[in-house]
């Protein structure tokens, strides 16, 4: 945890300092402006961290504004900084062909204001569509049809909410169009894949009876994502629990089919890491039904290949707000939908139904999935 917020927190400070030095040559203003703008900035920079301190505290009443304030900022910041250097790598490109080829090449280029504004307007635009866009909760659909459920059974329909993050800003109103979509799916079997939770939830009072109204057939499952381990776990388990999840923490359970889930890796950090490994867990298993796993993370293991038939995983949220998507894909290969894996086996990966930080979601709608298993 240390090291991820030691690198956010200068990748974040970096942000401010090249937004700051575009603005500055844009606009030419003076040290007045300038220190405005940078103690604006500098108190944008710290937010997380006065953000976690009023919700620690009980200043919730100060906490929500100023978690909407401080990641609206963020996702602003990270839209304009998205068009903002690569069109400065353009520029720099241009600049040195002209310099080579001893031509004046600025009538292809941008000036200063002009890359400023258009930066500026795209990251307003894509963060007000955003905004929006994070309300619009989708709903996907996936088919599995598998010869380990029985015509006597017939289909099963497991639904998946992934990556809430009830705290600060997802609350009630979000909440229920989660569930709304849920409903309307008529689940067997629901399932959570992680992060239900982010933040001092003990105090959401009546979010956990929302959930727990649902009540399908064949019951309902929960993990941990990383975020439960920041908020505080036991508080994070204790409010799943209320919620009427079953939490599987390196367990299975045996019904129709059976369903097996891991622990997040942020609890190695906790020092409440199971000591046994998936694969001994899913060795467990009888191989003649129907197997589900629980992942958080979308990293499949190679040594559980062949153990399981379908892996349910989030975390990633498609980036959340594109072009981030384009990161998240260089360290999980599968980092949104469906992907069929050797061995008869498949992986589905979750937008997620939430947002962390901002409460933008571009170009990467939230979701609550559906997949109906049916006998082959």
């Amino acid at each position: 945890m240390s090291l991820f917020l030691t690198v956010f927190f200068t990748l974040y400070a970096g942000a401010h300092c090249y937004a700051f030095i575009k603005a500055r040559a844009a606009f030419a203003f003076g040290t007045a402006a300038g220190v405005v703008l940078a103690l604006f900035m500098l108190a944008m920079l710290f937010m997380p961290f006065i953000i976690h301190y009023l919700e620690k505290y009980g200043f919730d009443a100060f906490a929500r504004p100023a978690a909407f304030t401080g990641y609206i900022w963020m996702g602003v910041l990270f839209l304009f900084c998205s068009v903002a250097v690569p069109v400065d790598c353009y520029r720099t490109a241009v600049h040195a062909a002209g310099f080579v080829f001893g031509k004046n090449l600025s009538h292809i280029s941008l000036s200063d204001y002009r890359l400023f504004m258009v930066a500026l307007v795209f990251a307003l635009s894509a963060a007000s569509y955003g905004y929006f866009e994070a309300q619009n909760i989708l709903t996907e659909r996936l088919v599995i049809k598998t010869p380990k459920i029985s015509r006597e059974t017939g289909r099963i329909r497991i639904v998946q909410i992934s990556d809430v993050h009830l705290g600060l800003i997802v609350r009630e109103e979000r909440l229920k169009r989660i569930l709304a979509a849920v409903k309307n799916a008529g689940p067997d079997i629901l399932v959570s894949t992680g992060d239900l939770v982010d933040g001092e939830i003990s105090r959401q009072n009546g979010l956990s009876s929302l959930i727990k109204e649902i009540a399908p057939r064949y019951g309902k499952f929960a993990i941990t994502g990383n975020h439960e381990y920041y908020a505080g776990i036991e508080q994070s388990l204790n409010f799943t629990r209320e919620a009427g999840f079953t939490i599987l923490d390196g367990s299975a359970v045996s019904g129709p089919i059976t369903i097996a889930g891991v622990d997040d890796p942020a609890a190695k950090a906790f020092g409440l890491s199971s000591t046994s490994t998936e694969r001994t867990l899913l060795q467990s298993l009888p191989r003649d039904k129907f197997t589900l796993l629980l992942k958080h993370r979308p990293l499949v293991d190679k040594e559980s290949l062949g153990l399981f038939d379908l892996q349910l995983s989030g975390h990633v949220h498609k980036g959340q707000i594109c072009p981030f998507g384009i990161l998240t894909k260089l360290y999980y290969p599968v980092y949104t939908g469906y992907k069929k894996l050797q061995g008869n086996a498949h992986l589905y990966v979750s937008r997620g139904s939430g947002t962390w930080g901002p409460p933008i979601r571009f170009l990467a709608p939230p979701e609550v999935t559906v997949i109906d298993l049916v006998p082959e």
